[in-house]
C-alpha cells in the first residue's frame, strides 16, 4: 500500500525503533502520524516532524500503550480529525532479562524468575501491540461496514497495514526468558490476525530485528556486546535503526511480502 498520504500509528515512538521508523514515515510523505509513547520524550519528535515535513505531520499521544482506554482515545481521536488509521507499527516493548533459574552461590538458595515481571513484559510486549493491531482492524472493518462493503476482494486496494516488531530473541536466547516468549508469541499474533483480517483488507506481517543500536541493546553493556553479540554477527556491528526501518517501509509498500522479515544481520546465537 501506498506510504504517502497514509494515516499512521506508532507507538514506543520516543527512541529506538519506533523512532527512526516514524522519523522514516514522515519522510516518505505519510499523510498524519500519531506517535504514542509513555516517554514524553515523543513531544520532541512531534515538533521535529512537524517542523521538517510541515505543520500537522505528527501528533504525540503520552500514555500507556497498556491501558486499553488510552489506546481507544488515540484511535478515535486521530478518526475524528484525519480518519481511520491504515498503518500501525506498535513498536512499544521492554525487556525484564535474568537467567529463569538462578542459585545464589554464597547461601545456596535458588530463584526463579519473578511472575509479576514476566506478567509485565507480557503486557506489555504481546498483549498491548496485538490489540492495537485489532484496534486498527477494527476501524477498518467498521469504515466498511458503514459503506455496506463486506468481503474485500483484490480489486481493491489493500486497506490497511499492521508490521509487528518480532525479535531474533524468537528463537530463545539465555536470559530472556520473557522477552523470547513475548516476542514468538507475536509470531502466533500476527499468523492468525492475518488469517482474519484480510477479509477486510488488512495485511499483517512481523520484522524480527538483529541486535540493532537502540537504548535497549545499549543498556546491556559494552562487555554483553562485544563477547556476546558481536562476534555471532557476520556483519560485525550492531544493526543501524535505519536499516530497520527501512525494511518495515519495505514490508508496508510491497504486498506480496508476507509473514515475517529477518532483518538480523547474521547473528546466531553461540553453541
Amino acid at each position: 500500500m501506498q506510504i504517502e498520504g497514509a494515516v499512521g500509528v506508532v507507538t514506543g515512538a520516543a527512541s529506538g525503533i519506533g523512532q527512526t521508523v516514524a522519523k522514516e514515515l514522515a519522510s516518505r510523505r505519510i499523510g498524519y502520524l500519531a506517535i504514542v509513547d509513555f516517554n514524553e520524550q515523543v513531544c520532541q519528535l512531534e515538533e521535529a516532524l512537524n517542523q521538517q515535513y510541515g505543520s500537522g505531520t505528527a501528533k504525540a499521544f503520552v500514555g500507556d500503550v497498556t491501558d486499553d482506554d488510552f489506546r481507544k482515545q488515540v484511535f478515535q481521536e486521530v478518526k475524528e480529525s484525519h480518519g481511520p488509521v491504515n498503518i500501525c507499527i506498535p513498536a512499544a516493548g521492554i525487556t525484564r532479562d535474568e537467567l529463569s533459574v538462578k542459585i545464589d552461590k554464597a547461601s545456596g538458595e535458588v530463584s526463579i524468575y519473578s511472575i509479576d515481571t514476566f506478567r509485565q513484559v507480557v503486557e506489555v510486549n504481546l498483549i498491548s501491540p496485538t490489540y492495537w493491531a485489532l484496534e486498527m482492524v477494527a476501524g477498518i472493518a467498521k469504515g466498511r461496514s458503514d459503506k455496506g462493503k463486506k468481503r474485500w476482494t483484490p480489486d481493491e486496494e489493500i486497506q490497511g497495514t499492521v508490521i509487528f516488531i518480532g525479535s531474533v530473541s524468537s528463537q530463545g536466547n539465555k536470559g530472556q526468558i520473557s522477552y523470547a516468549v513475548t516476542k514468538a508469541g507475536i509470531e502466533g499474533a500476527a499468523a492468525t490476525l492475518m488469517a482474519e483480517a484480510v477479509f477486510y483488507g488488512v495485511r499483517c506481517g512481523v520484522i524480527h530485528p538483529g541486535f540493532t543500536d537502540t537504548p535497549m541493546v545499549r543498556a546491556l553493556g559494552d562487555d554483553y556486546i562485544s563477547t556476546r553479540i558481536l562476534p555471532q554477527t557476520q556483519l560485525g556491528r550492531l544493526i543501524h535503526p535505519e536499516e530497520i526501518a527501512d525494511a518495515i517501509c519495505f514490508m508496508i509498500s510491497n504486498p506480496a511480502v508476507s509473514g515475517e522479515l529477518w532483518a538480523d544481520a547474521g547473528w546466531r546465537p553461540a553453541v
